[in-house]
């Protein structure tokens, strides 16, 4: 690395795919929708998170506002879920937001009733998406430490989802063996977390199950490919003898009210 006359700007220190990660972070946040509002400027929704075969892995709700919520995941800026090693920011490939614009302006402070109201419609649509997520992966389970609380489906309002990768970042980080050493150290680092607090949510050792299934399928699809055969069903893993129960938390478990692990 050469020496500089002058410090480079902030934003030209991260790698060239980090930055071109974060470039198409910017455009989906300031995305519009056909009333000119940026759809993640909603104080109130529901986000969801996809890898690079369209796998749903995580799903989440705030009342803070979707882009300051999503921006924090996706930059590293310490959520729970990042420093706990839970949600590997690379392997996001696309991100898709339910807004709920009726709920402007409303907080505890202000409205106790309306937010309270607000937040049970918010925990319906969340509980949804995360229903959603598990009927359409692969594996009938997600990267959620905490499982959503358990609430009636409804209908979730209107959506907005873009990919996040240009051909670029897709070229460099996609092929199989990176995805796998990738997988296999972050299981690697949410194991170390257990090892050194010792006392962590059953939902994280959850993650780490579903974690370990995502790197068996990925790793056996690799092996098959090498040896010139199919591959095998992600059914070959039986998901619900390793993790049980997905649609709710477990008695006894203390998270039972399902908040949000991301805060």
């Amino acid at each position: 690395m050469n020496a500089s006359s002058a410090a480079p700007k902030k934003g030209e220190l991260p790698a060239s795919d980090v930055r071109e990660f974060r470039a198409k972070l910017k455009e989906f946040l300031d995305a519009k929708d056909d009333q000119g509002r940026a759809w993640s400027n909603a104080q109130w929704g529901v986000y969801a998170f996809y890898d690079y075969d369209g796998e749903p892995i995580y799903v989440g709700q705030t009342n803070e506002m979707l882009r300051v919520r999503i921006g924090r995941h996706l930059t590293n800026q310490r959520t729970d879920a990042v420093a706990m090693r839970i949600l590997d920011v690379f392997e996001v490939a696309q991100v898709k937001i339910w807004p709920l614009w009726e709920y402007e302006g409303v907080t505890k402070k202000k409205d106790p009733d309306a937010f309270e109201k607000a937040k049970v419609h918010l925990n319906q649509c969340e509980y949804s998406a995360y229903l959603d997520a598990i009927e359409n992966s692969k594996y009938k389970a997600i990267l959620n430490e905490k499982i959503p609380p358990v609430s009636p489906r409804c209908d979730l309002p209107p959506s907005f989802e873009r990919s996040l990768l240009t051909d670029h970042i897709r070229h460099e980080r996609e092929h199989p063996d990176i995805r796998i050493a990738r997988r296999a150290e972050t299981i690697s680092r949410l194991a170390a977390v257990a090892r050194e607090r010792g006392e962590v949510s059953a939902g994280l050792w959850r993650v780490l199950v579903v974690q370990a299934i995502r790197l068996t399928h990925l790793a056996s699809q690799r092996l098959a490919y090498i040896e010139g055969r199919h591959g095998p069903e992600p059914s070959a893993i039986d998901t619900s003898q390793l993790v049980g129960d997905v649609h709710k938390e477990s008695p006894g478990t203390g998270a039972e009210t399902g908040e949000d692990e991301l805060g």
